[in-house]
């Protein structure tokens, strides 16, 4: 009777909670219950859950299992009234405006060199350089299961109606855009890229080869997942391969303790997995950062570039590992030693790839990592030639400006390209190929290959083919225009896109389709195509326009 008594009234405070006030009030509830258990916390939460059909009973039980523990963790150590409760209340219920950034400066071994400036394209021989996300392989998927359940992702036989053979919704070989992608189709995907690009010089993956059955992920899956998708596969079909580290690629989900925080829960062993499945392509020592917190940096052999990928889900809204009564400036100090990468890469005269899962301007990424990390890209624009995320799943970008009050081709500083997902869930899966100057590794242009999974032909055989270019669709309609294929895209040329979108609407509303490569497509109008600009010119997540919206955005999937 107690614990229905707690369940009902825990889920009144969660529905009536309508104020920033409310919610904090909410928090000292969870907090008591926190301080009586993790087992009592996640029975009870497990509870509401149900209660208020947020998702199927299995899902809220297996989610809830796996995070509710480290949300306990939270509540136990948060002081409310806080500004780690307001972004608690912020960034889970909706609640509260997004607190200020508290004022921080990174520290530099030195100051911006005052003729720092991007280097001119050489004119030489391109090299081509490919690009896939997000490929959410689900090696449970079985051709012929049902694809219209309530679950997060389909086309698995949860139960005996699912079956092949038995549902009336049947998935076809090669996915389904209600589920994760099967094997068959990173196959073709690969398959295609050699075909496509067979003297590709190496291949950059951002991250997330875990599918999206986050209720029932464990370690021993996802290990199993990585050394499968690297060892067995990329590695059968690619020469070399840059990797990032995704929010899926833990168990459970978005999980990644920073190294100083006290706790039993490790995430070790995936940067185990990950260094070790890495290291065939970066070598030992860079490897061994890997080991330590996802991150690594190292010189590409056949050219003066340096590639770092960091570890973003230490940024991200969703590790709830983060929410630590005073939240750390640089968990890890991953930014202190991004600094000591890129000074070193300056000093050295190299150019620089910054590869992430996470675009850092997103509305997933906090606000105050979001600022430290634009510090470090405004101080050293000169030596990084471009940013690469993945994680959307949609086709996007994002702009760096020296200042933000005063946006405009003068003022953009850094080009980050958002690369879409091959996974089909929010589109028609996807590859792109840059056309990159071989000596300052500018991107020159870019080339997206799709394949359409409404094809006739598409269960039988994906055809892989060209989407678009970038230079092609957008060059010529700029000005200045930029047609010549040995000039750069640079952070200008991205900011005269914008400016571009503004003033011709087909072009912005043929850009919107894009995003998720033709499929579902709806138009984009008013304050949508407003804030969609806003967001393409937002590489520090205070400035991208996001309205913070009341209620949980975790939803059960609607049949269709």
């Amino acid at each position: 009777i107690a614990k229905r008594s707690t369940v009902s009234e825990i889920l009144t405070d969660i529905e009536d909670a309508a104020t920033c006030a409310a919610c904090e009030a909410l928090l000292v509830v969870l907090q008591a219950l926190a301080h009586l258990g993790n087992d009592d916390f996640v029975d009870v939460i497990t509870e509401v859950c149900i209660l208020a059909g947020v998702d199927d009973d299995d899902v809220c039980e297996g989610a809830i299992a796996r995070e509710g523990p480290i949300l306990a963790h939270d509540l136990r150590y948060m002081d409310v009234p806080s500004k780690t409760a307001v972004l608690f209340c912020t960034t889970i219920f909706g609640l509260c405006d997004y607190p200020a950034v508290a004022e921080y400066t990174v520290d530099f071994p030195s100051a911006k060199p005052a003729n720092a400036s991007r280097p001119a394209p050489s004119g030489e021989t391109p090299l081509q350089i490919v690009h896939i996300s997000d490929i959410h392989v689900d090696l449970s998927y079985e051709t012929g299961a049902n694809y219209n359940c309530t679950k997060p992702i389909c086309c698995r036989p949860y139960t005996s109606s699912d079956d092949p053979g038995v549902t009336d919704y049947p998935a076809g070989e090669y996915g389904n855009h209600n589920c994760d992608a099967p094997l068959t189709l990173e196959e073709s995907m690969y398959s295609a890229i050699q075909e496509l690009v067979p003297n590709a010089s190496f291949v950059i993956f951002t991250g997330d080869i875990v599918e999206g059955a986050v209720w029932l992920v464990n370690e021993t899956e996802v290990t199993n997942d990585l050394n499968d998708a690297y060892n067995s596969r990329m590695a059968d079909y690619f020469d070399l391969v840059y990797g990032v580290t995704g929010n899926h690629d833990c168990a459970p989900v978005n999980s990644f303790p920073p190294a100083d925080i006290d706790t039993t829960i490790s995430s070790q062993w995936a940067y185990d997995t990950l260094s070790s499945d890495w290291s065939q392509w970066i070598g030992s020592t860079a490897a061994s950062t890997a080991d330590d917190y996802g991150a690594y940096s190292v010189k590409y052999s056949g050219g003066n570039l340096r590639l770092i990928s960091f570890n973003t889900n230490f940024y991200y809204k969703e590790n709830f590992w983060l929410y630590e009564n005073t939240m750390e400036k640089d968990p890890s100090g991953q930014l202190a030693w991004l600094v000591d990468e890129l000074f070193a890469a300056e000093s050295a005269g190299e150019r620089v790839w910054l590869m992430g899962h996470m675009p850092m301007g997103s509305s997933d990424t906090f606000h105050d990592a979001s600022n430290y990390f634009n510090q470090i890209i405004q101080r050293y624009d000169a030596t990084i030639a471009a940013v690469f995320y993945g994680h959307t799943h949609k086709d996007e970008f994002e702009l760096a400006y020296s200042n933000y009050t005063d946006q405009s081709a003068d003022t953009a500083s850094m080009m980050s390209y958002i690369m879409p997902a091959m996974t089909p869930t929010s589109g028609n899966p996807a590859f792109r190929v840059y056309s990159v100057d071989p000596v300052t590794f500018g991107v020159l242009d870019f080339t997206e290959y799709i394949t359409n999974m409404s094809s006739s032909t598409y269960q039988t055989k994906p055809s892989w083919q060209k989407y678009y270019s970038a230079k092609e669709t957008y060059g010529s309609l700029l000005d200045p225009p930029v047609t010549d294929s040995a000039a750069e895209l640079t952070p200008a040329f991205w900011h005269n896109v914008t400016v571009l979108f503004e003033n011709d609407d087909s072009v912005f509303q043929d850009y919107y389709a894009r995003k998720s490569r033709g499929w579902d497509v709806s138009e984009c109008t008013g304050d949508c195509k407003t804030d969609e600009i806003c967001q393409l010119r937002a590489a520090e997540s205070q400035y991208n326009c996001v309205e913070i919206t009341p209620g949980i955005s975790f939803k059960k999937r609607d049949t269709t």
